[in-house]
Order: C-alpha cells, then structure tokens, then sequence
C-alpha cells in the first residue's frame, strides 16, 4: 500500500451512528500538486490526464481529456459555465507601508465588494492604498468567515478597466511563477466575473468541444461568478451570483425528456441549476445570488454526472461530491488519484463522475 493510500484510510474513521461524517480527509503530497499549466509542461491544455469512475459499479479508467467524447453518449447534455477570470490580485499597502496582497472576491453593488486580505489581521474602518491612487476601504467582517471582508472600493476608472491595468490573476504559493490572464480562462468564457477560474472547464479546446458535437452531445451555458476560495481554509462557500438562461432550462429539460445524461462541467455548473430547481425538481430558468451549499443530506438532483477538478482536503467541493457521489466512492477514486498521481489544483488533472 502507497503512503498516500494509507493517509487517505487512515485519515477518517467511521463516525459514530447518527452523528454526522467528518470532513473527507486525506494527505496530498507536494509533488502531486500542479505547479504550472500543462502547456508549460509540453502538454496541450486536453492532454492532461482523465480519472473515469462510474458509481453504478466502482469501474475506474483512466485518459487523457482529449478522450472525453467517447464516455458520453450522444444526447447527453455538457453544462458549462461561461464566467472569465478577472485579474482579482491587487498589490496593497497599509498605512504603515507594509504591503499586503489584496484578492477580490465577489461585486456586489455601488462600489462594494467581498474581498480578502491576505495573510493579516485586518480591522474594522482600515484603508488600504491600491495601484493608480485607488484605495479599498474595510467594512465589516463577511458573516461567518474568518478571512474575508465587506469593503468599499475607490477604483477611479470603471472596475473592468482598472483591473486589467493594474490587477492579476490570483496565484497560491504552489503555482511556480506568474502566468498571464489567458492561462486562467477558459475557451468558452465569456462574461468577466470569476475571482477564481471554474477550473474544471480549462482542459476543454475548440477540438474537444467540436468532437463532442459530432458526436452528438449538446452544450449548454450557466453563468456563476466565483469567489475566492483559499486552500488554507475549509470555510463553506459564499453567496455568488448566477444566471441559468431559457434557453439553458429548456435544454435541460428535453435531455430529461429523451433519458439522456445532464453532464455538469464543474461544482459552479452543479450549484448554479441546483438553485434553480423549481419545486417539481424542474430546472427552470434563474438568476440573482445563491447561498444554497450542496451537502451529502440535501443531494443532487439536477446533474447526472460530474467533471470536476481534485479538490483539497477538507475543502467544501468535497461535500458536494458527496453529495453526488457516496463517500466510499469517493475515497475509492482520490484511491486511485493518489496512487495513480495525478495532478492536483486549477493546472492539474480532471475526474469525470459518471
């Protein structure tokens, strides 16, 4: 048995009856951790590596993303989400001139914002100087988190324009050197507002999508702004806005019709049709703010299968995966992730759930 295999047994334990399951826990080695985008490693962005798993029997295979197509079958419906990556990373400095690194997280309205400063103890009432004069005022804590703030921002120049001149893309400290805005997006992405890139979708190329298509699988498109989501914490995710239009719904709709598979590309895909669930299980047409998070207890109803990206312990997506998929599936496939090293983070690889 692997290490990381024993870490990932040994980590859990069954939880008393009637008490609920700890968090899904396990250890990711460093080396698994990718530090860089595929293309910089010689590859395609749809050659990185695909882990199949199908709950029906446990079956695993493993491909490369450019294989995606033939594991579905036509009339399936993929669901992407259709958000750009802003430059959400601004260079701060506090008033005593130490710098700080300021993350936007989520617009709200007339100048508010949720953001996160980075790696301090921030207060009440600070301001913090930005690039080209702007500054970020802190408001209040954001309710139930730790880490992140309410804050008024005084950019100067409309939001758009101001990060595209002196913001860039939000890097942890496992990614190796700094990668240009396009790195973060996906092919299909279109409506600027994600703090974070919906990772799941990046390995997808013109090619991919277009084999699909011949292969007669539909597409469709939500709209989920992400917010930050730091891997040093296991905090719930916060309030994002989401769009699920008509013609989306409808799409939906006829693929339940024909008992084809609605394949969701991505937690942000799962969580933005979940909360437009009609009362009849109907996915129908929404949009506004969502705080609905997906747990073993509440389920999933709208999606029939998942691709999704390796998630960090304890991290909140893993409920949602459960929610999908039972944790002894779960622990089967991170089983075979880990033993099978593959790669972790938004340049890393991909699992398909079917």
């Amino acid at each position: 048995m692997s290490a990381p295999t024993a870490a990932l047994l040994e980590a859990g334990g069954a939880p008393a009856r009637g008490a609920a399951a700890p968090a899904f826990d396990f250890a990711l080695p460093p080396a698994l951790e990718a530090q860089e985008p595929p293309e910089a490693r010689g590859l395609r962005r749809d050659g990185v590596r695909l882990l199949v798993t199908r709950r029906r029997d446990g079956a695993v295979a493993h491909a490369a993303f450019a294989d995606l197509p033939r594991y579905l079958a036509p009339g399936d419906l993929l669901v992407v989400n259709d958000s750009a990556t802003i430059p959400a990373a601004l260079a701060a400095r506090r008033a005593n001139g130490d710098p700080v690194a300021l993350h936007l997280s989520t617009r709200l309205a007339a100048g508010l914002w949720v953001v996160e400063p980075r790696a301090i103890r921030a207060g009440s009432g600070e301001t913090l100087d930005l690039p080209g004069g702007a500054q970020a005022r802190l408001l209040v804590p954001y309710p139930g988190s730790t880490r992140l703030w309410i804050a008024r921002l005084d950019l100067r120049a409309p939001w758009l324009e101001y990060l595209r001149s002196h913001g860039r893309p939000i890097a942890y400290p496992y990614v190796r050197g700094r990668w240009p805005l396009e790195m973060y997006q996906t092919v299909y992405a279109r409506n600027p507002g994600s703090a974070e890139m919906p990772s799941a979708g990046r390995p997808f190329t013109h090619e991919v999508l277009a084999g699909a298509a011949q292969r007669g699988i539909g597409l469709a498109r939500i709209t989920l702004h992400a917010g930050v989501a730091s891997p040093e914490r296991d905090e719930p995710p916060i309030e994002e806005w989401y769009s699920v239009p008509p013609e989306t719904a409808r799409a939906v709709a006829a693929a339940r019709r024909r008992g084809r598979r609605v394949v969701a590309v991505g937690t942000t895909v799962v969580r933005a049709l979940e909360s437009a669930l009609a009362p009849s299980g109907e996915v129908i047409a929404a949009a506004g703010w969502t705080d609905l998070v997906v747990t073993p207890a509440r389920g999933v109803r709208a999606v029939d299968a998942l691709l999704t990206g390796f998630h960090e312990p304890r991290a909140s997506h893993l409920a949602m995966l459960e929610a999908f998929a039972d944790r002894a599936h779960l622990e089967a496939a991170y089983r075979a992730a880990l033993d099978g090293a593959y790669l972790w983070h938004e340049f890393g690889d991909v699992h398909l759930i079917l």
